[in-house]
């Protein structure tokens, strides 16, 4: 199982960078980060020098959207990186909840990030792609072998299956092992379903994660509360998922939409960070499902259980007030024991 990195590019800069650094010392193969302009700093300025400072780390955003940039641009920057710095690149793209929502736009279309994919890959590749002008362009200075896989971040069932028919990797934003599950298989069917190999779809899981000294009621109620905020980042999702297709329908599990019911807003200025005051409706039992909570051998078995549905990466979301502890107990004692 490969292990990423998840951050939001706060300033300064070079504490992302550290971080970063401190991950691939520990055995992280990827460093990922929150793509949002308004309400952080530019990730794709921070890459480079995240790139120029590690000599393995692949890096990307999780994820960005085909909506604040246009598609020429994020292909390009992407292969920009490359060039210099070798395929060390993923793009994980979704709607772009925050980063449209801030700005006063909607969400893109599932439509849209089609296209988007179909074009960032392409022109990544050195190939021919029109990028919704209705002429074919192509970046002339990509090298033969260059490549940029596009993952897509995916809950419902249209965005589910479009993952498994177009994208090169899943991103699941929860670590819950039944929904887990329940839309590893619904990627793979698809996958199958276009006559694609299901095994090419390198799945990831990304979720917060808080390694306690025991698991006394006191050293978990404090993680849970380091994480709870995560419960109110999925929930802007599934709330978007309850409008389209309705609770309890068949259409999306009662077990990832039930728990939003007392949800009543969500202020983006708290996006991402723990002691949102927006997310006391996520209750301890989400905590514990969505996240990765407890001692480091709770850790592994959890791990180790996602690794039998599938899961080929566990990306941790970082934002919490133990991050370099953490970075350092899964280099010393969860990655090692995971991969032995």
């Amino acid at each position: 199982m490969d292990f990423g990195l998840v951050l939001q590019t706060d300033p300064p800069a070079s504490r992302v960078v550290e971080l970063m650094q401190r991950a691939e010392r520990n055995g992280f193969s990827h460093g990922w980060t929150f793509d949002s302009a308004v309400l952080w700093q530019e990730p794709f300025v921070i890459y480079s020098q995240i790139l120029a400072r590690t000599s393995t780390l692949k890096i990307g955003p999780m994820v960005t959207n085909p909506g604040t940039r246009t598609w020429e641009v994020t292909a390009s920057t992407f292969a920009t990186l490359n060039d210099m710095f070798g395929n060390r690149t993923v793009c994980g793209i979704g709607r772009g909840d925050s980063a449209m929502r801030v700005a006063g736009r909607r969400p893109n279309t599932l439509a849209r990030i089609s296209g988007a994919m179909k074009v960032i890959r392409a022109l990544g590749r050195g190939e021919e792609a029109d990028p919704g002008g209705g002429t074919a362009v192509r970046f002339p200075w990509v090298k033969p072998g260059a490549e940029v896989p596009v993952w897509m971040a995916a809950y419902g069932p249209r965005a589910l299956k479009m993952t498994g028919e177009e994208a090169d990797g899943f991103i699941l934003q929860l670590a819950d092992p039944y929904l887990t599950e329940y839309m590893v298989k619904a990627v793979r069917d698809a996958a199958e379903a276009a006559g694609r190999d299901p095994s090419e779809v390198t799945v990831c899981v990304a979720a917060p994660a808080y390694v306690t000294d025991d698991d006394s009621p006191a050293a978990l109620a404090h993680a849970r509360e380091q994480c709870r905020w995560f419960g109110g980042m999925v929930g802007n999702h599934v709330a978007d998922l309850v409008a389209k297709y309705g609770a309890r329908t068949g259409a999306v599990p009662g077990e990832l939409t039930d728990y939003i019911k007392a949800r009543q807003g969500y202020d983006y200025a708290h996006h991402g960070r723990s002691g949102n005051p927006d997310t006391q409706f996520v209750s301890d039992e989400i905590v514990d499902r969505f996240c990765l909570i407890g001692t480091a051998d709770q850790h592994i078995e959890k791990l180790n259980a996602l690794r039998a549905l599938g899961v080929d990466q566990f990306a941790l979301y970082d934002m919490h007030d133990a991050q370099e502890a953490v970075i350092d107990l899964y280099g010393t004692k969860i990655i090692p024991a995971v991969n032995a």
